[in-house]
């Protein structure tokens, strides 16, 4: 699997190609958790945003579906005993209906064949009055971004879409949500927060 096998490298490329966003996204996000919150993290990855979240919440579930990325996450996270990592699909997530405060997944997305259907199931386990925080790197307004993009797929990674900011709005309207606030965290490949209150 391609997230496997770029995981030990992956934090390394992101701070190299993309560091103030990398490390600014996660600081972002945090500023939408509170400290009684119980959090779920779909996509995970080596845990960029994770360590932001775990300093702030009172529990956190951390999940990602390549084994790889959950152990950079895990060592990551070492230091926090309110963190449990477990391999999980996005769109299958195994647990009951408006379990958490707050669900985060970030940079996951355009990585999908069927947005919707994880969409679906994020809204689904978050509480009513509850939020869902969703990062994604918008990469078609910069031709550097664009590099960075092409560079990736050519090592294996299967992006289903791309999205300037203009057309991620577009894609959560389409999706039937009309009441989003957005967040830019800005740099050479920005990263755009998607905040839903369900």
């Amino acid at each position: 699997m391609f997230w496997d096998k770029v995981s030990p490298l992956y934090d390394l490329f992101e701070n190299v190609y993309n560091y103030k966003v990398y490390s600014g996204t996660g600081k972002k996000v945090a500023e939408f958790i509170d400290p009684t919150d119980e959090v779920l993290e779909c996509a995970c990855g080596t845990g960029a945003i994770t360590v932001c979240i775990a300093e702030k919440c009172r529990k956190l579930i951390a999940t990602d579906f390549a084994p790889g990325m959950l152990k950079q996450a895990a060592r990551k996270c070492r230091k926090f005993n309110n963190v449990s990592f477990k391999k999980a699909d996005i769109t299958n997530i195994k647990c009951r209906d408006d379990r958490f405060d707050k669900v985060v997944a970030g940079n996951v997305i355009h990585l999908l064949s069927d947005p919707g259907k994880a969409l679906a199931e994020i809204e689904r386990v978050v509480k009513p009055g509850g939020k869902i925080i969703i990062p994604t790197y918008i990469n078609m307004s910069k031709k550097s971004a664009g590099l960075a993009v092409k560079f990736i797929e050519f090592l294996g990674a299967d992006f289903k879409k791309q999205f300037d900011i203009d057309s991620y709005k577009s894609f959560f309207t389409a999706m039937g949500y009309d009441k989003v606030e957005y967040h830019v965290v800005d740099g050479r490949m920005p990263c755009v927060i998607a905040v839903i209150k369900k």
